[in-house]
């Protein structure tokens, strides 16, 4: 093996780049025309334009894949995660034109790929598996019987796929006709199959997945599990190894299923068996037939290169290890950080600012130590062609709560300006006291987002006012120049934060300090630029009461756009726009929205409502596709649909008018 084709993008090429790169083998990136000058295509030995701009005109395309590896002369296909990973065809493709396909057989892929063949083949090898049903008569009404049958609470899975798309939870069987059109469309956007499953749904289960390894000589073993539990729809967010619900003797039974199963079906190379743990029961989900997103929190643990154990497997090597001379070490745990907002919706956008935590690249991450996987660079476009993550932060450390403080700790010092990230929130969830001990399950987000959203918003309020101010002074050169000099006249400030307009007046004093009165009292602000982008200010606020409050802050900040700004300062995110040039009545009327306008970038799926139809808050009025993911915009309030502005199929961008409304208590319009 000379050379790889790294059928892949983003932090993934770059990883499997990395290692290849090591063991002294070259590479070949591939790219779309988005990710012309991403980091994998530069990092690369060689790189091919694949031309296009989605997935399926690009990293989906088997032919043009193999073009690819022809030209350049690779002898090996890396498939990564996602995409092309699971697609046996690919596989089988690659095989027919004399290349080494680095993963498992097609024939196991087959086997495995679908959710409903790998539960029926763990059947036939004792592992235990929850009652559903994955026939070929896919009709709703064999659904609906089938349902009825099995009972609720019930899941519904696209056959296909993995990473939470296609999944709904069915709670009363008036709800499966819908369950089941939402999920087969997601399932047919994003794996090019509408086929589905039903099974039965635990509610308050763990999910705990085991990391297996085979080689073609017959060896196969574990490497211990990952506690995944922590997710938002159905994608995980947090993992996490050891499971603090695992002990050595049910780790022995979940990695003795998981072999098991791989074996039977002929496996070779790198899987993971997910579980859903029910106190010491557990019961298979699936088999994902690749690398695991998560990886990294096992090779931290174990010491091993899982993308050279794949390299070794390919060209016929034995496992390096036997199952007794494996050893786990220590905690790892991971954080997926995306470009999402507060309610879990993708963004696109530009990063304006960038700049990561100390760690090493892609190596691992030893005892006390931070790795950071990713492909950011200040620039970067994030697009709505692949989905939200921006990339994963490991730490490894001795003790479970030595690993979660130094997680937070480097969440903090992670600085990505320009668009919105999961970055404070994950925070809030390590440092939850449920997930503190250890009791995070299936449900936990689902729980307790709410309250963690209510911390995030009143940490920004409590440093809203000098943030927001320092922002907008310190980014405007103008601003910035005139705050050196004394200005008599206060100049009134509206900012909108949150949907909220927040009044100010603010007094220039020179040298960078300024007074800003605001409905708490006032403060005084000491403005002093630093590198990098930093401003560092002193803050003396005085109460309504007369209290006086003294704080020391670094704000980072960009303008986005030419009254919006993202700052950040220690671990609070927050975004402000100056309102001040707008009439007070728009400025101030977020409450009674008028309009739905789009979060992000997105194509319009369906429209589930007419002009004239009056609706319920809470009432879905458009469902827009981005990043891979479907997501039901509704209604703010009790209201009649106005006019709809946009249609099935079209594309929309962050800002756009989908939908007006007119008050619940006006008619239908004319």
């Amino acid at each position: 093996m000379k050379k790889i084709l790294v059928a892949n993008r983003s932090e993934i090429a770059r990883r499997i780049i990395h290692t290849a790169h090591r063991v002294g083998i070259e590479t070949v990136a591939v790219y779309s025309d988005p990710d012309a000058n991403a980091l994998h295509v530069r990092e690369a030995t060689q790189a091919v334009a694949l031309g296009g701009a989605a997935s399926a005109d690009t990293y989906l395309r088997i032919d043009k894949l193999l073009v690819a590896a022809r030209a350049t002369g690779a002898d090996a296909v890396h498939p990564g995660y996602g995409f092309l990973s699971e697609n046996a065809d690919f596989a089988q493709a690659v095989v027919d034109a004399g290349l080494t396909w680095i993963g498992p057989p097609p024939a196991a892929i087959r086997a495995l790929g679908s959710k409903a063949g790998a539960k029926a083949l763990a059947q036939t090898q004792d592992v235990p598996c929850l009652p559903g049903y994955a026939g070929d008569d896919q009709s709703d009404e064999r659904f609906a019987a089938e349902a009825a049958r099995i009972g609720t609470p019930l899941m519904v899975k696209a056959v296909a796929g993995g990473g939470g798309r296609g999944m709904r939870l069915v709670t009363d069987l008036a709800q499966l006709p819908a369950a089941l059109a939402s999920a087969r469309s997601e399932a047919l956007a994003g794996f090019g199959c509408g086929d589905l499953l039903i099974e039965r749904a635990l509610l308050q289960p763990r999910h705990v997945e085991v990391q297996i390894f085979a080689d073609a000589h017959g060896g196969c073993i574990h490497l211990g599990e990952r506690d995944c539990s922590v997710q938002r729809r159905h994608q995980k967010i947090i993992e996490e190894s050891p499971s603090p619900a695992v002990d050595a003797a049910l780790r022995e039974r979940m990695g003795a299923c998981a072999v098991a199963l791989a074996q039977a079906a002929g496996y070779v190379g790198a899987g993971t068996v997910e579980f859903l743990l029910d106190g010491k029961d557990f019961y298979l989900m699936e088999m994902n037939t690749r690398l695991q997103v998560e990886h990294p929190v096992t090779e931290a643990l174990t010491g091993l290169d899982l993308v050279e154990w794949q390299i070794r497997v390919a060209r016929g090597e034995p496992l390096p290890l036997t199952q007794s001379q494996v050893v786990l070490q220590g905690h790892a745990i991971e954080v997926r950080l995306c470009a999402e907002d507060a309610h879990f919706r993708p963004h696109t956008g530009r990063v304006l600012q960038f700049s990561a935590p100390q760690a090493t690249a892609f190596e691992r991450a030893a005892l006390g130590a931070l790795r950071f996987d990713h492909a950011l660079e200040e620039g970067a476009e994030v697009t709505p062609h692949y989905d939200a993550m921006l990339g994963k932060l490991i730490v490894h450390a001795p003790k479970r709560a030595e690993a979660i403080a130094a997680l937070v700790r480097a969440l903090q010092g992670t600085r990505v300006l320009g668009l919105p990230t999961n970055r404070a929130f994950l925070a809030a969830c390590l440092q939850h006291p449920v997930f503190g001990a250890g009791h995070a399950l299936v449900p936990f987000l689902a729980e307790h987002a709410t309250q963690l959203q209510d911390l995030l918003s009143n940490g920004e309020l409590e440093v809203l006012v000098q943030s927001a101010v320092t922002a907008i002074f310190a980014s405007n050169s103008s601003g910035a120049a005139s705050a050196q000099l004394p200005c008599a006249l206060a100049r009134p400030l509206r900012l909108r934060h949150q949907g909220q307009v927040v009044p100010l007046a603010v007094r220039e004093l020179g040298a960078g300090r300024l007074l800003v009165e605001h409905a708490g009292g006032t403060t005084h602000l000491q403005l002093a630029p630093q590198a990098a982008g930093m401003v560092r200010i002193t803050t003396t606020q005085t109460g309504a009461e007369g209290d006086v409050r003294h704080a020391d802050h670094t704000v980072r900040a960009v303008p986005v756009g030419s009254l919006r700004w993202h700052w950040q300062t220690g671990g609070v995110d927050g975004w402000v726009e100056d309102a001040s040039w707008e009439p007070a009545t728009r400025a101030g009327a977020a409450g009674g929205a008028t309009e739905l306008r789009a979060p992000f970038n997105g194509k319009v799926v369906a429209l589930p409502v007419a002009a004239g139809q009056a609706l319920a808050a809470g009432d879905t009025v458009v469902v827009i596709e981005s990043m891979k993911l479907e997501h039901s915009l509704a209604s703010p309030a009790a209201a009649t649909v106005a006019e709809l502005l946009v249609a099935p199929g079209q594309q929309v961008s962050p800002g756009q008018v989908l939908a007006r409304f007119a008050p619940a208590t006006q008619g239908a319009p004319a």
